[in-house]
């Protein structure tokens, strides 16, 4: 899914696919950004009202879902309500209530699908996985062929060192739309820890070919490079990481994998 989904899952849970050597460990925003995601679970201006206080007054979102839930306002109150406080920094009660939602919706699938999507995302952020895993496949059983449910369910297999799970999950993602260069970055990572690095590289060579300047390619391929022995092609890869991407966990990563490749190979 767009929006939402993109948010949470480039602010927390990915750190398995890009850091070798360095491990991060990432921490809600106070404050996060969170776009309405189509399909909607309900209708209605309230309901538009609500999501598009989202990304500038959470705080404002929840008062007004509280509010509106009081009143009748039903599966919409709930949603906006749940959103507002995963953006609030409370992702875990954000994702039980996320969950309980879709689960008692009468909403078409395809809005389950997403609802439960967001709720595997908000577990991402809180640090839990394993609940991540179990949200978004009950997000696939409704969906099967939603190739970013597909990505998102792979993320939490990767956290929890599944990468054979995470593999097929992007591969089936990258049949349905071949030129998602994310996840060929992704199932790189995945290759690169089950020690496939030929695999590796070329899912990596494949996104260079749809974005020669995507920051995660380049951080992955320095990684790889660094794995074979080529310091200097680890280290201009990821000092072109950070041009792309300062202010970015890609930027980060690869400015820590930099320290450590200066510090000498003991500290690898």
């Amino acid at each position: 899914m767009a929006g939402l989904a993109v948010v949470l899952a480039l602010s927390a849970g990915s750190a398995w696919f890009r850091s070798e050597p360095v491990e991060i460990e990432s921490e809600a925003d106070e404050s996060l950004p969170l776009p309405p995601v189509p399909p909607r679970i309900a209708q209605g201006a309230d309901y538009e009202r609500c999501l598009g206080m989202l990304n500038a007054d959470p705080l404002g979102a929840r008062t007004f879902a509280e509010a509106w839930l009081a009143t009748g306002g039903g599966e919409g109150a709930q949603h906006c309500s749940a959103l507002a406080v995963i953006a609030l920094g409370e992702p875990d009660t954000g994702a039980e209530a996320l969950d309980r939602l879709a689960g008692k919706s009468r909403a078409p699938a395809a809005a389950r699908a997403a609802v439960y999507g967001q709720a595997g995302q908000a577990w991402m952020m809180a640090g839990a996985p394993d609940r991540a895993l179990g949200s978004t496949t009950l997000a696939l059983s409704l969906t099967p062929d939603d190739s970013d449910l597909l990505i998102d369910r792979s993320i939490a297999s990767g956290t929890l060192e599944r990468y054979q799970d995470a593999i097929d999950d992007l591969t089936h993602a990258l049949d349905l739309d071949p030129r998602r260069a994310d996840a060929l970055v992704f199932r790189a990572a995945a290759w690169r820890h089950l020690n496939h690095l030929d695999l590796a590289q070329d899912d990596v060579d494949r996104a260079f070919v749809l974005d020669p300047e995507d920051a995660d390619a380049l951080l992955e391929r320095g990684i790889l490079r660094q794995r074979r022995g080529d310091r200097a092609g680890a280290r201009t890869d990821w000092e072109h990481a950070i041009e792309l991407s300062p202010d970015s966990a890609t930027g980060d990563l690869a400015q820590q994998n930099l320290a450590l490749l200066d510090a000498g190979p003991d500290r690898q």
